[in-house]
């Protein structure tokens, strides 16, 4: 089964323009994250629209972020996504009277929104600036892909 990276792949293009003074166009963040300049801008105008990213058109023009990355936490990029799915798995729904299944989907249910619970915490206590200092810091290590 196919993994959502979406808030992945976001993530590294914005730490490509974290990494930038200027601002870089859809074909820059294409080219880092080996894919379609349309779907860079597709994603983006969501950030935009969510007040995270802003766009300039031109000679010098590109995306930008609109505030501080230690105002921008992981949960706003989450949110501004659409909320993808977070697990694949989820209650059984071919016997919804039977008692077994009824309990089974309860405690898988009451896992999964505890597990949701601490995600979430996480993403909201977690900034862009956070994630830039676990990047500078792999990468002086070392780890100096940036693919």
């Amino acid at each position: 089964m196919k993994r959502n990276s979406r808030l992945s792949a976001v993530l590294h293009a914005l730490m490509h323009m974290a990494e930038r003074e200027e601002p870089m166009t859809s074909d820059d963040l294409a080219l880092c994250l080996d894919t379609n300049a349309v779907v860079v801008r597709r994603t983006m105008a969501g950030l935009r629209d969510a007040g995270i990213v802003q766009s300039g058109r031109g000679h010098g023009g590109g995306w930008h972020f609109a505030k501080p990355l230690t105002e921008i936490s992981l949960l706003d990029i989450y949110n501004a996504l659409g909320e993808p799915i977070l697990f694949q798995i989820g209650p059984a729904t071919e016997m919804p009277g039977c008692v077994i299944e009824q309990s089974v989907n309860r405690v898988i249910g009451d896992a999964l929104k505890d597990a949701e619970a601490i995600l979430m915490a996480r993403f909201a206590g977690t900034t862009l600036a956070d994630l830039a200092v676990d990047f500078r810091a792999s990468a002086r290590h070392g780890r100096t892909d940036t693919g």
